[in-house]
């Protein structure tokens, strides 16, 4: 047998309050889902009123049981890296690298991600150090002293004629 989820009539007050400070329309839908529930209303009757699939109502009120009420609710999980480091600390970090640049020479990103994860203190993902050097506007720059299918001198001075 399913659990039921139950949302007390003193939690739709709190959503109802609730509701008012929320600018995001799609997050005040699933409140005002959980709000009905919490008044009484059946969920045949929510679902159909905000043309949503019963089962979705079940879902959001076990996400707000389970999750300690609004805030756990309207908290969204993962999605992004955690940030290990302000932006001011990833700035010093890439200060010297930016020193290596400027002079010339040739920086590969497993040096940066081993000078990232020696600050952090563990292993931190490849892709991780992309988003900060994004983050810092770096870009790939790459020195080509000319191009690999440039004709050579006589066949321009050829063609010119």
């Amino acid at each position: 047998m399913r659990k039921k989820y139950e949302i007390s009539k003193g939690n739709a007050a709190e959503i109802k309050e609730y509701r008012q400070k929320v600018k995001d329309k799609y997050v005040d839908r699933r409140l005002y889902a959980l709000q009905l529930l919490g008044e009484g209303e059946k969920t045949k009757e929510i679902a159909k009123k905000l043309d949503v699939d019963k089962r979705q109502i079940s879902l959001w009120a076990k996400k707000f049981c389970e999750r300690g009420g609004i805030n756990g609710f309207i908290k969204k999980p993962g999605g992004r890296f955690r940030e290990n480091m302000s932006y001011e600390d990833e700035e010093k970090l890439l200060e010297h690298f930016k020193e290596q640049a400027e002079k010339g020479q040739i920086i590969e990103i497993s040096e940066i991600k081993a000078a990232y994860d020696k600050l952090v203190g563990r292993k931190t993902n490849p892709r991780l150090i992309y988003v900060v050097l994004r983050r810092h506007n770096w870009r790939k720059v790459m020195p080509r002293s000319k191009h690999p299918q440039k004709a050579d001198e006589e066949a321009i001075e050829a063609s010119k004629n």
